[in-house]
């Protein structure tokens, strides 16, 4: 079995990771360089921050092994920093998680500054058709704002009730759930609620919160390329599914810390902004303190209050949009942290700081060594040898698969010079992956994310998703791989071991490595095809 050279680039498709192309150019070329909707770029000296807390921003991370994505840092409006760990890259879109939420709100915005709907709007009223028959007096009560401000009634979330109703209605199943206590009296975290918001807002326009966002928030910021995932009925998430830019949260970060306007035109009424941004309601924190905690500084509209004076929209796993207003400051994370909060801790103790009154003098090495370092941000490859000696016995060889409940019957490999070839087929079809030895490949699989993620809600319409991927040989028996699902915030590996004519494929997902946990796919066995 061979893999001709027209295939083989045609699946890398995207190419070779070329590392830091962006990150590393210096900050006084950022003038001729940008492109069309760019925010302006500029040291952190020039703009009063020091480039040495950004420094050790970054080092802090990493050696916390915070698996972050991107950093965005922007000062008076400029970005001050920026940094990919490769093989992520700026050009990418990533999973919001609930940062989505905090754009759904704006939504909401949209429509209350163009008297489509008031926050004291009664939820049911917007659906009577899907109403349960009798309406609890709690239900009765609950107002868009409630939804807004997490405070709904219901004891817990409900967006596993959603998805596990067996119904294609997700707004009929939300308002069958029990209300247990008074609108606006207690918070529960309610990614449910969010996707209301969303339901609302495709109910008033007729047309869904993405199409609704383009040409009031995406189109005036220059946010392309965006989607969103859906429900059974096509009904964006709203509270979760959302894929930008990490520049486009920085710019998103930056409407807000305006007051909404930006490039000196209004976006969202300013008193909006102020509504949504302070505290509604007291949050439930963890076991920290609370002086120690950002979750227990108060919730606003799909916004949570931070520490320092600060708020952010956040996802899962450490999406974040951070706005300082005392700093005039807007930091853009993505990553896939089991450990939000320490983060947020390296923001306060290393970046926060550097702010200063008055001018930063210049330190050139310490700007060189800041640029060299988001310049090279990479994160780690699979540990191992690019080669061994069973892999000239294993090229070309094919697995037959014993029966299992992924529907995998078939698996091959071929190796060559700094790559293998992976083939998988199932009850879909043959599906390719292009593992670098030594160094990332990229590239498009039609392998389905969904076993990925948090929440099992496709984005309409992809068919293949971008993929980095590379392999090592972990002993001279077992040759692991390294997926990452780069427009998503996951990766998972994949071990094979062969021992004589048997081999072992085992999955393992990024969410059960973070956990600690087992993934739920099974190991699967396999023979040697003659």
């Amino acid at each position: 079995m061979s893999y001709n050279r027209r295939e083989f680039l045609q699946h890398l498709g995207i190419g070779a990771l070329q590392l830091g192309v962006i990150s590393a150019i210096p900050a006084s070329a950022w003038a001729s360089s940008l492109s069309y909707g760019q925010l302006p770029r500029s040291s952190p000296e020039s703009q009063g921050m020091s480039a040495k807390g950004i420094l050790d921003f970054a080092n802090a991370v990493e050696a916390d092994r915070l698996n972050l994505h991107s950093l965005m840092v922007l000062r008076q409006g400029k970005v001050v920093a920026e940094g990919w760990w490769a093989p992520y890259a700026p050009d990418l879109k990533h999973t919001l998680y609930s940062l989505s939420k905090s754009f759904t709100s704006s939504a909401i915005g949209f429509a209350v500054a163009e008297g489509k709907l008031k926050v004291d709007d009664k939820v049911i009223s917007f659906f009577p058709e899907d109403k349960p028959a009798t309406v609890s007096a709690n239900l009765a009560a609950m107002r868009v704002r409630d939804l807004l401000s997490m405070s709904t009634g219901h004891d817990k979330d409900t967006t596993g009730k959603l998805r596990e109703s067996g119904s294609d209605n997700w707004v009929k199943s939300f308002l069958a759930q029990p209300v247990e206590h008074e609108p606006g009296t207690f918070f529960v975290y309610n990614s449910g609620a969010t996707y209301m918001l969303s339901a609302i807002i495709q109910k008033l326009s007729g047309q869904t919160l993405l199409e609704y966002l383009k040409p009031r928030l995406f189109q005036p910021l220059v946010i392309e390329d965006v989607d969103w995932e859906v429900d059974p009925k096509g009904i964006n998430t709203g509270g979760w599914g959302l894929r930008v830019k990490t520049e486009d949260i920085a710019k998103f970060g930056q409407l807000y810390l305006q007051k909404g306007e930006y490039n000196g035109k209004r976006i969202l009424p300013a008193a909006w902004v102020e509504e949504a941004t302070r505290s509604h309601i007291m949050s439930k924190g963890s076991n920290r303190k609370p002086e120690d905690d950002d979750w227990q500084q108060g919730y606003g509209y799909q916004f949570w209050r931070c520490r320092n004076g600060a708020y952010r929209g956040d996802g899962a796993f450490g999406q974040y949009c951070i706005v300082m207003p005392k700093e005039d400051m807007v930091v853009a994370i993505t990553s896939e942290t089991g450990d939000m909060q320490a983060i947020l801790n390296h923001v306060w103790n290393h970046i926060l700081p550097t702010v200063k009154a008055t001018g930063v003098p210049a330190d050139k090495g310490i700007q060189s060594e800041m640029q060299k370092k988001l310049g090279s941000l990479a994160l780690p490859l699979t540990p191992g040898k690019p080669a061994s000696d069973l892999a000239a016995k294993m090229n070309g060889r094919s697995f037959k698969l014993a029966e299992n409940e992924l529907k995998i019957n078939k698996v091959s490999f071929e190796f060559d010079k700094g790559w293998c070839l992976f083939r998988v087929t199932d009850d879909k079809g043959e599906h390719l992956v292009v593992n670098g030895l030594g160094n990332w490949k990229i590239g498009l699989t039609d392998l389905s994310t969904l076993p990925l993620k948090l929440v099992l809600t496709p984005v309409p319409g992809e068919k293949k998703t971008k993929i980095a991927a590379n392999g090592a040989w972990i002993d001279d028996t077992t040759f692991e791989m390294t997926w990452r699902f780069i427009e998503t915030a996951h990766y998972e590996t994949v071990r094979c071991k062969f021992e004589g004519d048997n081999l072992q494929v085992e999955f393992k997902r990024s969410l059960a490595i973070i956990g600690n946990t087992k993934d739920p796919r099974p190991v699967l066995s396999g023979k040697a095809i003659a």
